[in-house]
């Protein structure tokens, strides 16, 4: 048996970054891990879409290039090369993690584990490791909806979708959230055709309405097909996706040679022995915890997608991070889920900070709301992007920022100078009162925020 001050199970983003902070604050840690350092986020999730995404961004510019003076003939692209260069990216960033934990002490167990008491792991490879303190970071997987014909060859979810090495000619995607709308992005800006099939009435329902607006103009602009308001009764051999209509049960069919199955993500934390030592779950299975991520057994942490409170990332990192800090009785603040970024990788990109209008207007405090539209940038019209716009949601007592919404170029790194703000405590003024450089695109975030006064100079003036 191994003796360590903390073991950390699971090494995606939230893991591995949990085992290196507590190496960095003293503490002899463990990190287990099954598959591949980095978890779904960097070998089936974040970091593989968007290696495809960029992929696919390079072939449509290369083919639109006639508006820049810019002449490419014949380009094609190569499915399988794509595949590849997204496998290597994955591969590098991997294996850069496991540089890191050695570089910082931490001892990796490439196993599977079980938790068979508070203090005790067990790993399939036969070695029991012993912990005062026990992180638990197992993520998630693709979600599995209930559909007859789920099972279908060609009926695949992300992950297997991420595996094929053929393009296909038109897929359908049941699922109008974030992982369904970023692989229609991709495979619509290579020129397949897609359809997606989603049951509310908007495809981002979590998202500003005004965004998402946005999006499906721009969705269908590109050729994309939105079923909306449907659910799927049933996909048929063929790949025939039977769906009805929400409201009146109106019938129809969609029909394709690959279908995804989008429908968000579930926790792994069956098998994991949680149950053994009486760690509370609800019934989705997501794992209770307080706000620095302890569980309902003291000395055990719950991170990351598991605990449910925002399946990111950086959500993941952040409480990680927080969790390693906590163990070793440093000071560390709660995270303030209402000042995290989420982002869409859609084109353009979106991303948002806090509530939406509709939320906002809900709290009973009196809203302003800012806006400024990407056609007024400089930058942005360079580049031939100047579609998209950024909104201000603001209390117009405080001048607190309660939400922010951009979509158009480089919008998911606009989003962090806004929460960094928020953080803060700072004000729509002080945002106004930054000068930002010029000619950039994060002036649009400094015209938003003259815009909640009235005060853009590159608006038209606004009749009141």
């Amino acid at each position: 048996m191994q003796k360590f001050d903390a073991a950390v199970i699971g090494g995606g983003p939230g893991g591995y970054a949990c085992a290196i902070r507590l190496a960095q604050n003293g503490l002899k840690a463990a990190l287990v891990e099954e598959a591949e350092l980095g978890g779904t986020c960097l070998n089936r999730g974040c970091i593989p879409t968007k290696t495809l995404l960029h992929s696919a961004d390079v072939y449509y510019e290369a083919k639109s290039g006639g508006a820049f003076g810019i002449s490419a003939e014949n380009v094609s692209f190569d499915y399988a090369k794509i595949i590849e260069r997204k496998n290597a990216v994955s591969r590098q960033l991997s294996g850069g993690i496991a540089a890191l934990e050695k570089s910082h002490g931490v001892t990796v167990f490439k196993a599977r584990a079980t938790i068979a008491s508070r203090t005790t792991v067990e790993l399939d490879n036969g070695e029991t490791l012993e912990c005062r303190h026990l992180i638990v970071a197992t993520g998630s997987n693709p979600a599995r909806i209930p559909i007859p014909g789920v099972d279908l060859p060609g009926v695949v979810d992300s992950t297997g979708l991420l595996d094929m090495t053929v393009c296909p000619k038109h897929i359908i995607i049941v699922g109008g959230g974030v992982i369904g709308i970023e692989f229609a992005t991709f495979y619509c800006r290579l020129g397949v055709k897609v359809t997606i099939v989603e049951m509310l009435d908007r495809v981002l329902g979590p998202l500003d309405k005004d965004i998402t607006d946005f999006v499906e103009a721009e969705l269908k602009k590109n050729g994309v097909e939105l079923v909306l308001g449907v659910k799927v009764e049933s996909i048929e051999p063929g790949l025939k996706v039977n769906y009805a209509s929400v409201k009146d049960g109106a019938k129809g069919t969609a029909e394709g040679d690959v279908v995804l199955m989008a429908g968000g993500r579930a926790p792994n934390t069956r098998g994991v022995g949680l149950d053994t030592i009486g760690v509370r779950m609800d019934r989705k299975g997501f794992v209770e915890v307080d706000g620095l991520c302890r569980t309902s057994v003291p000395g055990v942490y719950a991170i990351g997608d598991i605990n449910g409170k925002m399946q990111l990332a950086h959500v993941a990192t952040a409480q990680g991070t927080m969790a390693a800090d906590h163990i070793a009785g440093k000071p560390c603040k709660q995270l303030n889920l209402n000042r995290i970024p989420s982002c869409v990788y859609c084109n353009p990109e979106t991303a948002m900070v806090g509530l939406t209008e509709e939320q906002a207007r809900a709290t009973g405090k009196e809203i302003g709301v800012g806006k400024f539209n990407l056609s007024g940038n400089g930058k942005a019209l360079t580049m031939g992007e100047n579609k998209g716009l950024v909104k201000f949601v603001f209390d117009k007592g405080t001048e607190e920022i309660l939400g922010f919404h951009v979509i158009g170029p480089r919008a998911t790194d606009l989003a962090a100078e806004v929460a960094a703000v928020m953080e803060c405590e700072g004000t729509i003024s002080e945002i106004g009162g930054t000068v930002h450089p010029h000619p950039t695109v994060s002036e649009v975030v400094m015209e938003a925020a003259h815009a909640c006064h009235g005060t853009c100079v590159h608006a038209p003036k606004v009749r009141r």
